[in-house]
């Protein structure tokens, strides 16, 4: 079966990827489905207890029940965490020693949408291989009625966000200590917080406070509303660039439902662009006197190359997606991962994306540099950056367009194919490939300048249009 897209119903598509599964709640998402996979999943998990959060949306609560309900009935211990980010979920795994976590969370993706992220036993997401296995086994599962769920019972866990706070604290007070770095308290300078009033909304402000800010909170309700489009892109995030300013804030502070990605904007209310975050995260690890290489996805900006030979240090890349990153990262035993969506890994705090460990480390870049967060960017090297997609469904020939793009487009390149295409010179890349998520195909380039970006995406949409 595919990773892509299993339809469930003559609407909108159950999506079920690397990232978990995600659907409309009203079309794709009935009880049944989710009883299926709460069950496979339990089924495929070792022995022990299950920890489950979610991400603060509506229609969570009802989602949470029913998959409590089905760990429940599989004879499975809860660890109920409620509204937790996933990095949370992820840290409770590891902290009781769980046989593995969901995240009741569709992302990014509007209010409508909902979905469940599944993590192992070692508080990582699933491989392929097993994501995949998962799958099948919740396809196949002969459901009747769910035995009484009194097998298992549910522990609620209240100190969740405090365990995780301060093992983000300790994992880079442990990094500057061991390079006998001091790093100086943050002396009350205000940074306001667009949690999305999502799962990021406590914990968020909380972690900032106890590094010393003065926090604005200006969408930190918990009640899982969506004031706007909760993808943490510019356009989305006009009220945090006006608070920003109007607070006279050293930064300003968004993430996702689920405070997986990082997105940060400077003292002047400008976007600083989620592909940096993972850039600076960088900078303050090997500041912070690491010695170790990073690793990145594909379609992630090259300014983190450029900081890693800064620090004579390599850069590897891997397929999109936390898991591969991950992988990839323990392969070659780095020190910083993460992706260009605003995720930031730190294995020495857990092996997953997560905005706080994100914060913490730029924020100490900040205070031990005595520098604002606009000059940081000012000292970083820049490129322009396009991503487009277009409309999978529009081309009959998938396989012959990459094939199309191969043979017009690798002269002189360097070529990665297991994720798509990935062409890389040595003043720019190209990165052509199918969502995990969605289904289209993402057009990723980064050069220079403008016009040569813009000629690379070009080339390729027109090589789309003439398949299409």
């Amino acid at each position: 079966m595919s990773l892509r897209r299993s339809r469930v119903s003559s609407h909108m598509p159950l999506i079920r990827s690397l990232s978990g599964l995600r659907a409309t709640v009203a079309d794709s998402l009935p009880v049944d489905v989710i009883h299926r996979h709460a069950l496979a999943f339990a089924a495929r998990c070792p022995d022990g207890p299950i920890v489950v959060g979610r991400d603060g949306r509506p229609s969570g609560r009802d989602i949470q029940l029913h998959v409590v309900e089905a760990l429940r009935s599989a004879g499975r211990t809860v660890l109920l965490l409620d509204l937790a980010t996933t990095p949370t979920v992820q840290v409770a795994i590891e902290t009781h020693a769980a046989a593995g976590g969901v995240c009741i969370t569709a992302s990014h993706n509007p209010e409508a949408w909902n979905g469940l992220k599944f993590i192992g036993h070692d508080g990582v997401f699933l491989s392929p291989e097993d994501a995949s296995a998962l799958y099948s086994a919740a396809d196949h599962l002969s459901l009747g009625s769910l035995p009484a769920a009194t097998g298992g019972a549910v522990h609620v866990v209240t100190n969740a966000n405090d365990v995780h706070i301060q093992r983000v604290l300790d994992a880079v007070e442990a990094l500057a200590a061991d390079a006998n770095i001091t790093i100086p308290a943050a002396s009350g300078h205000t940074v306001v917080v667009d949690a999305v009033n999502a799962s990021g909304s406590v914990i968020v402000p909380t972690l900032l406070r106890r590094l010393g800010y003065s926090v604005v909170e200006l969408y930190c309700d918990g009640s899982g509303r969506f004031p706007h489009t909760p993808e943490p892109l510019p356009q989305n995030l006009a009220d945090l660039a006006a608070a920003t300013r109007q607070h006279g804030a050293a930064f300003g502070v968004a993430v996702d439902p689920d405070a997986d990605r990082l997105v940060l904007f400077d003292e002047t209310g400008t976007a600083i662009g989620e592909e940096l975050t993972i850039a600076l995260a960088t900078q303050a690890v090997y500041a912070l006197g690491a010695h170790g290489p990073c690793v990145v996805n594909y379609s992630t900006t090259r300014v983190v190359d450029d900081v890693a030979a800064a620090h004579s240090q390599s850069c590897y890349r891997s397929p999109v997606g936390e898991i591969n990153v991950i992988e990839r990262m323990r392969a070659v035993d780095a020190v910083i991962g993460g992706e260009g969506s605003g995720g930031v890994i730190l294995p020495a705090c857990h092996a997953g994306r997560d905005s706080l460990v994100g914060i913490a480390l730029i924020t100490a870049l900040l205070r031990m540099r005595n520098t604002t967060l606009s000059l940081a960017v000012a000292n970083l090297p820049s490129y322009a950056m396009r991503k487009h997609k277009v409309d999978l469904a529009s081309l009959a020939h998938a396989a012959q367009f990459f094939d199309l793009v191969l043979s017009s487009m690798s002269q002189g390149a360097s070529v990665s194919t297991d994720d798509g295409i990935h062409l890389a010179w040595p003043e720019r890349w190209l990165h052509v490939r199918s969502s995990n998520t969605e289904p289209i195909l993402r057009i990723i380039a980064e050069a220079p300048d403008d016009a040569g970006v813009e000629a690379m995406v070009d080339a390729v949409v027109q090589l789309h249009t003439r398949l299409a």
